[in-house]
């Protein structure tokens, strides 16, 4: 119980005795005459009960105050000896920062004598530094500036070959590193595009129901024949072959449109000079039509539109040109899905990757009848017909034959090399191959220190075995570079070429 409530008490003590004695005085004044004796004695039972209560109430009063002093006291107690405690560490705190600082106070010194002992010291070393170069000179009779000089250069020899070490050392790192982010990049394009394999020849073959054939399209004296191959521009070659022509043209149209022609007029069986002539005719316009179809399909496989019309027909006479055996249109089609992917992944333009990649190779389709390169030749046909420079760029520089090459010549030549590469892809007659691989055997023996050279790996690889006592290991490094960068300047391949040198001392001795 609070103060509160032992007021409360009191006042309702002090209300009962008022109400008491009114009760009583009242009583006095209405039952004065009739029951006096009673009346009194009521009032004076009211009087003592109310009495008794009131005291119950003091001494209720009294013993709650009694407690509430009590709790208040230890309260009070409790906070005398919490700041008892508070001032004790207080005054722990404040000795020990006074040792700190007398502390710090010491070190101070000691610091101080301490340098003023190095500063000693310092001039001290000065003057036994002077006293020594001095000595020095004279002993050695060379003078400062010519050791300084002397020391220098051994330094920068050393300095030269760490120079050399740390710059073989970070090209393999970044190469190891850009093959690695190149690898990732042309790995996704080749998985995310796949073709078959297309291999042509420069001859064209023609199945003949029988042997009789033969003697009918030679014809009376050779007319027939003659007549053939005046039309189409196409050598017709009638040998032993049983049941079969064959029909040899560098112009792969040309050879096209003598096949269809001489087999429409096998299935006619009416086969003289005006018939001919009519026959190949037909045929033309029919190849001409088949070439734009090829052109359209082509340009709708690789995802390509809005091409012009003069390039969708250029482009689909590609179909019947082939090179090293792939065909040039399925070739040119790869090559714009391989651009594609890797654009993408570049973050480049993916449509104009797509456009360049397809118009690669455009120039093959006229390239025996306008002088030039079929690189040059090529961007020249798209750039009177196209408006994108990046497209124009990327064909002309497909090759890397030319100044300051962009990113789309790097992008479609990488494409261009994939697609090239391809195990199956392209194949080169046997005299080209073995003139590659005497060529690389040759630009290696053409440096200094060479023992033996052997290409390997079908070309792919070049060893090279060095004489150790002519070149040291950085040397091997340099010519390593030189010799793959010589072999870049010098010959046209497709992939690249590992150049591997290999540098080995022997020691021989004969136990008697």
């Amino acid at each position: 119980m609070g103060i509160d409530t032992v007021l409360a008490i009191f006042f309702s003590f002090i209300i009962g005795a008022v109400f008491g004695g009114m009760a009583m005085f009242i009583l006095k004044g209405t039952a004065f005459n009739r029951q006096s004796g009673a009346a009194q004695k009521k009032a004076d039972t009211i009087i003592s009960e109310a009495q008794s209560e009131a005291r119950a109430l003091v001494k209720e009063a009294r013993e709650v105050l009694e407690n509430e002093r009590v709790v208040l006291e230890r309260e009070i107690q409790e906070r005398r000896n919490e700041l008892q405690r508070r001032e004790t560490t207080l005054a722990q705190k404040e000795t020990t920062l006074e040792h700190k600082l007398n502390d710090l106070a010491q070190k101070e010194k000691t610091l101080s004598a301490k340098e003023k002992e190095m500063e000693q010291l310092r001039a001290s070393l000065e003057d036994i530094k002077s006293r020594q170069a001095g000595e020095l000179e004279r002993v050695a009779r060379m003078t400062t500036e010519e050791a300084r000089n002397i020391i220098l250069e051994r330094l920068e020899g050393e300095l030269a070959q760490e120079k050399v070490e740390r710059l073989h050392r970070w090209e393999a790192e970044l190469r190891a590193e850009a093959n690695r982010k190149a690898q990732e990049i042309i790995v996704q394009a080749i998985q995310r595009s796949a073709s078959e394999v297309a291999t042509e020849t420069t001859v064209s073959v023609v199945p003949l129901p029988n042997d009789e054939m033969k003697g009918r399209l030679i014809g009376r004296e050779g007319r027939n024949i003659r007549a053939i191959e005046q039309a189409t521009g196409v050598d017709l070659i009638i040998d032993d072959t049983p049941e079969a022509v064959t029909l040899s043209s560098f112009d792969p149209i040309r050879r096209e449109i003598a096949r269809q022609a001489i087999t429409k007029l096998v299935l006619d069986g009416r086969i003289h000079p005006a018939r001919i002539e009519e026959v190949v005719a037909k045929a033309k316009n029919e190849v001409e039509e088949e070439i734009e179809k090829a052109g359209e399909e082509a340009a709708f496989e690789a995802g390509v539109r809005g091409l012009h019309p003069e390039l969708i027909k250029i482009l689909g006479r590609l179909k019947y040109r082939t090179s090293y055996g792939q065909n040039v249109l399925a070739h040119s089609i790869e090559v714009a899905l391989l651009a594609s992917k890797m654009a993408a992944e570049l973050k480049l333009n993916v449509n104009l990757a797509k456009r360049a990649g397809l118009l690669h190779d455009i120039g093959k389709a006229v390239d025996r009848e306008v002088e030039g390169t079929h690189a040059a030749i090529g961007a020249e046909i798209v750039r009177q017909r196209e408006k994108s420079p990046e497209v124009v760029k990327g064909i002309a520089e497909h090759h890397l034959d030319t100044e300051n090459i962009s990113i789309w010549g790097f992008l479609i030549s990488a494409a261009d090399a994939i697609s090239s590469s391809r195990p199956g892809a392209r194949r080169e007659d046997i005299e080209n191959y073995v003139k590659r691989l005497r060529d690389l055997e040759e630009i290696a023996d053409s440096f200094a220190g060479v023992a033996k050279s052997y290409a390997i790996q079908a070309g792919r690889e070049i060893r090279i075995m060095v004489r150790p006592t002519e070149v040291d290991d950085l040397k091997a490094v340099q010519m390593a570079r030189d010799i793959a960068q010589k072999i870049e300047e010098t010959l046209q391949y497709p992939g690249q070429i590992k150049v591997t040198v290999l540098r080995e001392i022997r020691a021989v001795d004969y136990a008697k």
